[in-house]
């Protein structure tokens, strides 16, 4: 039986906010056990007797830091969280793979993380698969030239160049690289396996592990077309931000399976155009994609769609700066 481990509600803080979350159990049962804090973490924080997590008043200057670490004890062991200062832009522009097309740079590589960093989007959008011997790679195929991602061994992988002679990019490297800064999300699609749905399962678990080994949960967002990953995700943490990508659910299916929100692609979004103020009644997001012409953006916009994917972020900037 796996044990209880802790989580938060909430990985972020905002300035003149002091309450960040509550500390939440996952694993066995659903109690959460008596919760302390640890060394430093006096110094900046303070638990409610609910397990209420708050930065004090006395952080000070730490609590202009881009982010900060909190540590917790409960029965004997002790995890790390690190807590991001929420400066997020709010523009609602993804950058689909990265901002590519018009950098001269590879589709999901960390160049085309970077370029979407610079450009102020809100979030860069990736795709993750796993490699035979389970290590994670960013790609968006289930085969780079020929080479099937999920039956081929990561040593065999590392040596694959995406066009511009970047080596393929491990999802260690990537979340890496989107961590020195707190202005844009990493919008993380997990891809369903090709080769089974326990393969998918454990995909999940794995990119779970993988962000919270580098205490990234304030940075990352979760999407898939594999609704049962979606839920793995939210039974290892509870308050991941997830996406369904498949169209197939209306939002009152997604609202009752805890989903964050709908990313549908525009056709679905076109022939149901109720679902945006469906989803925002029952407080769900909506982000549509791969929307790259102006009257299809303006549209959206119109309707007050949260967000949308794109391969012209820059278009979409100019729009959402008017």
């Amino acid at each position: 039986m796996a044990q209880t481990k802790l989580t938060l509600s909430n990985f972020t803080y905002t300035t003149g906010k002091p309450t960040i979350g509550k500390v939440l159990a996952v694993g066995q049962g659903t109690a959460v056990p008596k919760v302390k804090l640890v060394g430093e973490s006096k110094k900046l924080f303070e638990l409610g007797t609910d397990n209420t997590l708050r930065l004090k008043q006395t952080a000070g200057a730490a609590s202009q830091n881009q982010w900060l670490e909190v540590t917790l004890a409960a029965n004997g062991k002790q995890e790390t969280f690190r807590i991001v200062k929420d400066e997020f832009i709010t523009n609602g522009v993804i950058a689909h793979r990265g901002a590519f097309k018009n950098t001269g740079v590879s589709e999901n590589s960390i160049p085309a993380l970077q370029h979407a960093i610079r450009l102020g989007c809100a979030g860069s959008e990736f795709d993750v698969h796993m490699s035979a011997d389970s290590v994670l790679f960013v790609y968006h195929d289930h085969d780079v030239k020929g080479t099937h991602i999920e039956k081929t061994t990561s040593g065999e992988l590392a040596k694959l160049k995406l066009p511009n002679g970047e080596p393929l990019p491990t999802l260690e490297a990537y979340l890496l690289a989107g961590l020195n800064q707190n202005k844009t999300k990493l919008i993380l699609e997990i891809k369903p396996s090709s080769v089974s749905k326990e393969r998918g399962q454990a995909l999940a678990r794995k990119v779970v592990e993988l962000v919270q080994k580098h205490k990234a949960q304030g940075w990352v967002d979760y999407i898939s077309f594999d609704y049962d990953i979606l839920k793995k995700v939210l039974e290892l943490e509870p308050s991941a931000k997830v996406a369904y990508l498949n169209g197939g659910k209306a939002p009152a299916e997604l609202a009752k399976d805890k989903m964050t929100g709908f990313d549908y692609n525009l056709s679905v979004v076109q022939k149901n155009p109720q679902w945006i103020n469906e989803a925002h009644q029952l407080g769900l997001t909506v982000n549509v994609w791969t929307v790259n012409t102006p009257e299809m953006m303006d549209w959206l916009l119109e309707r007050k769609a949260d967000f949308i994917t794109t391969n012209e972020p820059e278009i979409l900037l100019g729009k959402v700066k008017k």
